[in-house]
């Protein structure tokens, strides 16, 4: 008796099914993602507040809320993404091998009139030193002093330090200023507080390198 295979019951590979399954794009993805979430935060925050949802970030990410999540567990570490960007495009803009004062402070301005998160941590004061939030945004703070700092002129008098208090006085006060429904009237209103301080602005606008 002739004794025939046994038929082959394993489900047929599907080159469809294959086609369909999402290709894991790994470390680079991750990282395009959270640029995306971070991007995406500044222009909620700048629209909706500090309180906007966070599954509106996801959205204009483009990405599910699970990978918001994957990046920042809560709303602080999507804050803190959002400062710690400011921070470094500012500091990017006075290593600039051209900086000039005037440059940085346009590209401050532009964070400021972005993001209200930026102007409270410019108001940071150590007064509560038992905050790890509180410190974080201190710090943060006391790096756009020396990112400005570094470009102030020369003063043969010996008052560099004390000039530098009042120009961070000063960016404290434009900080006040910068209120209103639209980031043209933001940009407006700030442009118009360093006018009146007497304060050289450059273009308004994110550093770009």
């Amino acid at each position: 008796m002739t004794q025939h295979p046994a038929p082959d019951r394993r489900r047929p590979a599907n080159p469809a099914n294959e086609e369909r399954r999402p290709a894991n794009h790994g470390p680079k993805a991750a990282a395009r993602n959270r640029a995306a979430l971070v991007v995406a935060a500044r222009e909620i925050y700048a629209e909706h507040g500090l309180d906007a949802p966070l599954s509106a970030i996801a959205r204009r990410a483009g990405v599910g809320q699970g990978v918001l999540y994957r990046h920042f567990p809560d709303r602080a570490a999507v804050t803190t993404a959002v400062l710690e960007e400011n921070v470094r495009q500012v500091e990017q803009a006075a290593a600039a091998e051209d900086a000039t004062l005037a440059g940085v402070l346009g590209v401050l301005t532009w964070h400021l009139k972005e993001s209200a998160a930026f102007i409270g941590l410019l108001h940071a004061d150590g007064s509560d030193r038992h905050s790890g939030v509180r410190a974080h945004a201190l710090a943060l703070s006391r790096r756009v002093e020396r990112a400005l700092r570094a470009h102030l002129p020369d003063d043969d008098g010996g008052h560099r330090p004390a000039a530098a208090d009042d120009l961070m006085l000063a960016v404290a006060m434009v900080s006040g200023a910068v209120t209103g429904p639209s980031r043209e009237e933001r940009e407006r209103r700030a442009l118009a507080a360093w006018r009146l301080l007497g304060v050289e602005v450059g273009p308004v606008r994110p550093y770009s390198g």
